[in-house]
């Protein structure tokens, strides 16, 4: 569930790409009716997620186990960015 008070906007969705860009396996998210494959800031975003959204995320690949709760608490986490002059 997202947690982040904003939402999955474009500094956090940032994080999260990061974090899974150099992954050799697939991870798929689904939320809204949509599902995207995590390779990029855009797909996490076309996703639109607010506080409170549940994703269901689908990992295929090298530490399938490790990387979904990596991505879980990547999404449950509260991001606290300063703001931006």
């Amino acid at each position: 569930m997202v947690r982040n008070a904003a939402g999955i906007h474009v500094r956090p969705a940032g994080v999260i790409a990061e974090a899974f860009c150099n992954y050799p396996g697939k991870i798929t998210l689904e939320a809204h009716e949509m599902r995207i494959e995590l390779r990029n800031v855009l797909g996490l975003l076309a996703l639109g997620l607010k506080k409170g959204d549940t994703v269901k995320v689908r990992v295929e690949g090298p530490r399938e186990k490790m990387v979904c709760s990596e991505l879980a608490a990547l999404l449950e986490r509260n991001f606290d960015f300063p703001p931006r002059n």
